[in-house]
């Protein structure tokens, strides 16, 4: 590891560390906004500072201190507290003498005996698998960062860590697991095991360590930053100018004259706009829209007690919830599993539907919807969660038992479908001013 004394900087501090892009490069740094394609020339950042898009708001930059250290460290706790949480019993329950304990791997395992891989997939992946690769892809960076030497593949391991980030639902997790106990506590005895509680420490840590994950100085502590295309200008949008910011490493760079080309960085596709946006948009929600109606029609989960069996609905469940006084439980579930995915299905279609015809006035509060609409998504996974825990757990054949039922895998899809129409939406179109009336020709084309 090779460190430098610098003023200001302690005697052992890592190369990295002690040359951020602010002292290593006296040329403007251009980014393009990955919401309203502004150009802009970001100023010098000091460790807790950020730069933020002036046209809409959007943050191009957060610097942290210690960026290595941070990150490296954080990673690595989470990395512990998720082998720990794979390693012991996760929750038990007994009624009437019976009982069972789970581990967490069998949230996900206990669904294929039910005939639900797809479920499966998606609950193991999003729990334990993906962020596990993250976290591993983290490591690798800031090792290799640290060290002063960036190790093998490193480039495409940081490509990557923006692709897994939005699919990562251990927080989500853990909100379907207090619902799951909450709904069972007065049914049976519930334990808490060690593995509950490390995961818990597992969400936080991962939470932290997404945060803290500064990819404009990984970026150019990787392969640098080469010169801005001649005769960019800031202030402006970029899409006039034939130039683009790379989505994933933020690099500003020419387009070719079909619109298209290649990150000098990272190597990512770019494109002037998302290609067909708002098709695949609309394609999309349509598809989720078809989803959501037997996903509310279908039973989501059968509960069997002495020998009964109750098929229970979304909506049913949110009834049931109620009736047993648990109205802040029942609130969440009907926030999450309703209001949640209806409110983006009506909120992407308008988007979709008025986007040609937004102006800078009204682009700031649309922007602000898209937002809102990315964010929430994922939340509504948790009632999907919630019948992988049940089923998992609650298995005491005819005295008390739980099955996933046919809206499970339909919800699933709702909540799949929804967030990649949030991803194919390009955002820049809310600011891309329509050309004047009289500029266009009869059959649509503008001069």
């Amino acid at each position: 590891m090779r460190s430098f004394r610098t003023p200001g900087f302690p005697r052992g501090q890592p190369l990295v560390d002690q040359y951020p892009p602010e002292t290593r490069t006296s040329r403007r740094r251009l980014r393009a906004c990955h919401e309203c394609d502004w150009l802009v020339a970001l100023p010098p950042l000091r460790g807790g500072q950020k730069a933020d898009c002036p046209r809409c708001g959007h943050t191009l930059a957060t610097r942290h201190h210690q960026p290595a250290q941070r990150s490296m460290a954080l990673a690595v706790s989470a990395l512990i507290a998720l082998m720990l949480a794979a390693s012991f019993p996760f929750v038990s329950f007994s009624v009437g003498g019976i009982g069972n304990n789970i581990e967490l791997s069998q949230t996900a395992t206990t669904l294929i005996g039910f005939h639900q891989p797809l479920v499966a997939i998606a609950v193991i992946m999003t729990i334990l698998v993906l962020p596990a690769v993250y976290l591993l892809g983290v490591i690798w960076l800031q090792f290799g960062l640290l060290r002063g030497e960036p190790l093998p593949s490193s480039r495409n391991i940081a490509r990557s860590l923006s692709h897994l980030h939005p699919w990562m639902m251990a927080d989500v997790f853990i909100i379907g697991a207090l619902v799951s106990l909450i709904k069972i506590a007065g049914m049976a005895q519930i334990e808490l095991g060690v593995s509950f509680w490390a995961f818990c420490a597992f969400a936080i840590l991962l939470l932290s360590t997404t945060q803290s994950l500064d990819s404009d100085w990984m970026w150019f502590s990787l392969s640098g930053e080469p010169l801005a295309p001649e005769g960019a200008r800031s202030g402006q949008t970029a899409a006039p100018q034939g130039l683009t910011g790379c989505p994933t490493c933020g690099l500003v760079n020419r387009l070719s004259p079909q619109g298209t080309s290649r990150c000098r960085r990272c190597d990512e596709r770019l494109h002037a706009r998302m290609p067909h946006s708002l098709q695949r948009t609309w394609a999309l929600l349509a598809a989720a829209a078809v989803m959501y109606v037997p996903a509310n029609l279908y039973p989501i989960m059968t509960t069997t007690s002495l020998g009964h069996s109750t098929p229970s609905t979304i909506i049913g469940g949110v009834v049931e919830l109620i009736q047993m006084g648990s109205w802040p439980i029942a609130a969440v579930i009907f926030t999450a599993s309703v209001i949640v995915p209806v409110g983006k299905l009506v909120a992407l279609s308008w988007l979709c539907l008025v986007v040609k015809r937004s102006n800078e006035l009204n682009a700031g509060t649309r922007t602000r919807l898209y937002r809102l609409t990315e964010f929430i998504g994922r939340w509504s996974m948790v009632d999907v969660f919630v019948v992988a825990i049940l089923v998992a757990l609650i298995r005491a054949g005819s005295l008390m038992s739980i099955t996933p039922g046919p809206a499970a895998l339909a919800f699933g899809g709702v909540v799949v479908l929804t967030m990649l129409a949030a991803m194919t939406f390009d955002p820049r179109l809310i600011w891309d001013t329509p050309p004047p009336r009289a500029t266009r020709d009869p059959q649509g084309i503008s001069e």
